[in-house]
């Protein structure tokens, strides 16, 4: 846990406060832009991919077709996966935070600066897929460590605000860069967009700083063994349990549900769909982070689970076929699944006992586990719609478009948020057992 000097009480007083106050709410302008730009890029890369396919001079070279879609996947897949090594790293050598920013800031803009120069698909994987994870994990991690500094009582709204900006950047990128695209080629594009996110970043990161000197500062001591004691805790398995099972089964739509809206409708419906869903997903995080200071984490899991599954299976499953149900889909999955994220804080603050620096390396393995979803969910979409299946007897329904191309990926994900959301009840029930023990005590 983070310690001070011996002066440090004399010094109290002079902290500006935690939870209100031109600090805290600046620096969650500032965590928001981060988020926005980190995760927008990557959420965003579909629209570079159709460009980058309908450019001869890359579709033509070996394998584009199959290894270009990566860039996306990895340059999102190793931010959450560098969870469990740079989120430790920055609680270790706090003092290194603000410089970690500053080199991934560089290297976001070079990433898409070199880019708008490259020539070959490997290229591309490199620059706007590995390069810039790596410059966003530098970005993203400081910033996620200074919330626990500022904010405590309402660290769950602080998170939903946040998490808003992906859904934020996931619902305009894909709306400004094309006419870019269009009217200037990927080339320059990719140029434009690393001088605007440079101008953006420079009067941002000032904005994200830390609540405590830095200087006096230390990352864990002798008493990081204490720590051990998470690892015995049946919530923090319960809560990775649910966080992999759900990471497994939210991107599949997301992916897919432009392709999906294109075979009911137009290609007008194709983008207003996952608008939709990304405009609802930024209401849904701030909702549910709201909530978290005020209610059970597990209650508020078992019900934007139980209520995915249930919008899955029948908006999307059976009432997909009809165009204004499919956007009611997207609309109510945005709201619900994007929320489950924003809980995480009211799990950390009884795992980690307000702890900063043990909360911060949680979270880091939290990213972790939802990564790894992220990184599959492209091989296990391309498998479950490889060929049409006959899982469930239906006509004339959502399952049946495209010749039930969908039918198993509908299936899937429904089935695994319930099963989440099993699993989640199983810890509500747990920690009802346990309160009733302690006041029986």
């Amino acid at each position: 846990m983070a310690a001070f000097g011996s002066d440090s009480t004399v010094n109290e007083h002079a902290l500006a406060p935690v939870d209100s106050g031109f600090g805290a709410w600046s620096f969650l302008a500032g965590a928001y832009m981060v988020e926005t730009i980190v995760w927008g890029f990557p959420n965003a890369f579909g629209v570079f991919l159709k460009a980058y396919l309908d450019d001869p001079s890359i579709a033509a070279q070996p394998h584009a077709a199959s290894v270009l879609p990566l860039v996306g996947t990895l340059s999102s897949g190793i931010i959450y996966c560098s969870g469990p090594f740079i989120y430790p790293f920055t609680s270790r050598y706090p003092h290194h935070r603000r410089t970690a920013m500053w080199i991934g800031s560089a290297l976001c803009w070079a990433s898409l600066f070199g880019a708008s120069y490259a020539t070959t698909v490997m290229q591309l994987v490199f620059l706007q897929g590995v390069l810039y994870a790596l410059g966003g994990a530098l970005l993203y991690a400081p910033t996620m460590s200074y919330l626990s500094e500022w904010f405590v009582r309402r660290r769950g709204l602080a998170n939903g605000v946040v998490f808003a900006g992906t859904a934020t950047g996931g619902l305009l990128l894909p709306l400004i860069i094309p006419p870019l695209i269009r009217a200037h080629g990927t080339a320059t594009t990719l140029r434009y967009l690393s001088v605007a996110l440079l101008l953006s970043l420079l009067p941002t990161l000032p904005l994200v700083r830390p609540r405590l000197p830095e200087h006096r500062v230390h990352g864990p001591g002798p008493r990081s063994s204490e720590n051990g004691v998470w690892m015995k805790s049946w919530t923090w398995w319960l809560l990775l349990a649910v966080n992999t099972v759900q990471g497994f089964a939210y991107f599949l739509p997301i992916i897919w549900l432009p392709t999906y809206a294109s075979s009911v409708g137009s290609m007008s419906t194709s983008s207003l769909s996952l608008a939709l869903l990304n405009g609802a997903s930024v209401f849904g995080r701030i909702m549910m982070g709201t909530l978290a200071d005020h209610l059970s984490p597990w209650l508020l899991a078992i019900s934007t689970l139980g209520s995915t599954s249930i919008v899955t299976f029948t908006l999307w499953g059976v009432g997909g076929r009809d165009a204004p149900l499919l956007l009611l889909f997207g609309v109510l999955y945005g709201l619900f699944a994007a929320g489950w994220s924003s809980l995480w804080t009211g799990f950390l603050r009884h795992i980690a006992r307000d702890d900063p620096t043990l909360s911060t390396t949680l979270f880091g393995f939290l990213l972790f586990s939802r990564g790894v979803g992220n990184l599959l969910s492209t091989p296990i979409s391309t498998a479950l719609s490889a060929r049409p299946s006959s899982v469930i007897a239906h006509e004339k329904t959502g399952f049946d478009v495209a010749d039930g191309r969908f039918e198993r990926m509908i299936v899937y994900v429904g089935t695994c948020f319930a099963g989440a959301a099993v699993v989640a009840m199983v810890g509500w029930g747990g920690d009802r057992v346990l309160k009733r023990r302690s006041v029986a005590a």
